[in-house]
Parts: C-alpha cells; sequence; structure tokens
C-alpha cells in the first residue's frame, strides 16, 4: 500500500483535509508546518510550489488543494463510500464551493461588494447573497450536496458552511443551519476536530 502524509498546520483549510482523511479510514502520517519558514523551505515548496497547506502525498502523487484532495481520496479510496453515483450534483457543489462560493466569502470579509451590475457579472459570483441563496435552495431540498448519502462534498462545502455559520461570514438561515446539524456530529469529524484542537493546544501556556 503505498503511504499517505498530510501536510497541514491545525490553523488552517487542512482541518477540511483531516476530516476527509479520517472517513476514509486509511493510516496516514501527518506533518505539521508553522507558517512561514517551515512552508516555504526548498523541501516543502517542491511539494506545493505555492508555500501553503493542506497538501497530500500518496506514494508518488501529489495533490494540493482542499477540492481537490477531498475529490482524490474519494476516487483513491472506493470503499469508504464517499464518492457518490450522482457524479453531476458531486462536481457541481464542489466546484461551486471551491469557487464562486469562497471568492464571494472572502471577497465579502475583505470589505469588498460588486459595486454596479456590471462588476457583479464579471465577479462570477454576483453577490454573496446569490451564493448563499443557491447553496441554501439545494440544501433545503437534499440532504445532503449530491443526493441521499454522504460523501466528500459534504466535508468540503459542508466545512465551509460550518465555518462560514460559526463565524459569521456565512448569513445564518434554516436550511443552512439545519444542514450543517445533519453532518456535524458524524464520528469522524469528532476525531478530526480532537487532533487538531490537540495540536493547536500544544504549544500553548498551562
Amino acid at each position: 500500500m503505498d503511504s499517505l502524509t498530510f501536510y497541514t498546520n491545525p490553523m488552517s483549510r487542512g482541518r477540511i483535509v483531516r476530516w476527509m482523511l479520517e472517513e476514509v479510514g486509511q493510516p496516514y502520517e501527518t506533518v505539521v508546518l508553522d507558517y512561514g519558514r517551515a512552508m516555504k523551505s526548498p523541501d516543502y515548496l517542491a511539494i506545493n510550489p505555492m508555500g501553503k497547506v493542506p497538501a497530500v502525498v500518496h506514494g508518488a502523487r501529489v495533490v494540493t488543494e482542499c477540492a481537490a484532495i477531498c475529490t482524490y481520496l474519494a476516487d483513491a479510496f472506493p470503499q469508504a463510500g464517499l464518492m457518490p453515483e450522482d457524479r453531476a450534483a458531486f462536481y457541481r457543489w464542489m466546484f461551486f464551493a471551491a469557487g464562486p462560493m469562497e471568492q464571494a466569502i472572502v471577497n465579502t470579509s475583505f470589505g469588498w461588494k460588486p459595486g454596479t451590475p456590471q462588476e457583479a457579472g464579471r465577479t462570477g459570483y454576483g453577490s454573496l447573497d446569490s451564493v448563499i441563496g443557491a447553496i441554501s435552495a439545494h440544501v433545503a431540498q437534499s440532504p445532503f450536496m449530491a443526493g441521499d448519502r454522504f460523501s466528500a462534498a459534504d466535508v468540503y462545502v459542508g466545512s465551509q458552511i460550518g465555518w462560514g455559520l460559526q463565524f459569521g461570514s456565512i448569513p445564518r438561515n434554516e436550511a443552512l443551519t439545519a444542514y450543517w446539524d445533519r453532518i456535524k456530529t458524524r464520528p469522524a469529524a469528532a476525531r478530526a476536530n480532537a487532533l487538531d484542537d490537540a495540536l493547536s493546544n500544544k504549544d500553548k501556556p498551562a
């Protein structure tokens, strides 16, 4: 079996991939990188030239970007049952969250909003309200992102929703809250949070 190595920092998007790895259930090694010198070292830049985490190395294969990692792991370990039969919905919402949804949330958090209809048209997402309306309508009519069964799309998209609801970067509504409540108590999510919380608290004074 090819080795599986996970490069992360507990205060990063690596938490999404940690959850996915725990869902997959395969043994993996964790390498924690500090922000700054460790992430910009020649050894790590050879893995991810962006000098950012997370990254996963599976044998000789390198995967970066959370959506790509979650999709890859679902494909690489089909026995985990995280790649749904409905690939259309899976790819649609994975790419929606990786593109329009993240852009809208980040831009809004930095205080930038399209000022004109022309600017809204050029952004690719229009507005945060449009993005939230689209994802809310979907989860109001579907129990999970890609049908009736939990999948890797719920790890990735659900993580963004959960984070946004917790920190206020996503407007709270009944549909999103109910969706997050459906997935946040999964045992793999609890294990992943415990592992990353322990790493986060490791260097804090007692």
